[in-house]
Parts: structure tokens; C-alpha cells; sequence
């Protein structure tokens, strides 16, 4: 039963894919909708970036994984390099916890 799922769940997230291929040529979007459609996918990232950075499961993930998001979103504006990025948030969730701030 669960290999069938996975099969038509397969299938059917082909089929919408193709379909967007197949119909690009049938639809015609407003220079207004072709204009907005790129922020929108910039919209969806952040909140799906937003979530997970509050969120663990269905609850509150604490202060120590906002902080450590934070840290590193300040390091990446300040244009650090990646590595110093990644290194300085995540030791700022792991002192802010080894402090036993969760």
C-alpha cells in the first residue's frame, strides 16, 4: 500500500510539472503578474525560513535557534563569508543553550 502511495503521489507531481511545460505556450500572463511572480517565490522562502527558525514541530523552539538565525542574518548582511556565517550562529544557539537558555 505504501509503494502504491508513493507511486501515484510520484505520477501525479510529474503530471502537474509537465503540464506547466505543455501549457506555457496556452497562457498568457500581464507584464504585472510576469513582474510579481519572482517576489513571490521570495515571499514563500522567507516564511518557509521564518517558520522554521521559531518552529520545532508543532511548538515554540525556544530563544537559543531565533538567536542563532539572527546572528548568522547579520553576518550575511554584513557580507561575512559563509563558513564564519554558519560557524557563529550555530555557536551562538549552542552557548546561549550550554547556558540554559532554550
Amino acid at each position: 500500500m505504501l509503494i502504491a502511495a508513493i507511486v501515484v503521489l510520484g505520477l501525479g507531481t510529474y503530471t502537474m510539472r509537465l503540464g506547466g511545460v505543455l501549457l506555457r505556450e496556452r497562457l498568457e500572463l500581464s507584464a504585472t503578474l510576469q513582474r510579481l511572480l519572482p517576489m513571490a517565490a521570495a515571499a514563500l522562502l522567507a516564511a518557509l525560513a521564518g517558520t522554521a527558525t521559531v518552529m520545532a514541530g508543532s511548538s515554540f523552539a525556544g530563544v537559543a535557534r531565533p538567536a542563532g538565525v539572527a546572528v548568522g542574518a547579520l553576518l550575511a548582511w554584513r557580507r561575512a563569508p559563509f563558513v564564519v556565517v554558519v560557524v557563529a550562529a550555530a555557536a551562538t544557539a549552542a552557548l546561549l543553550r550550554l547556558a540554559g537558555i532554550e
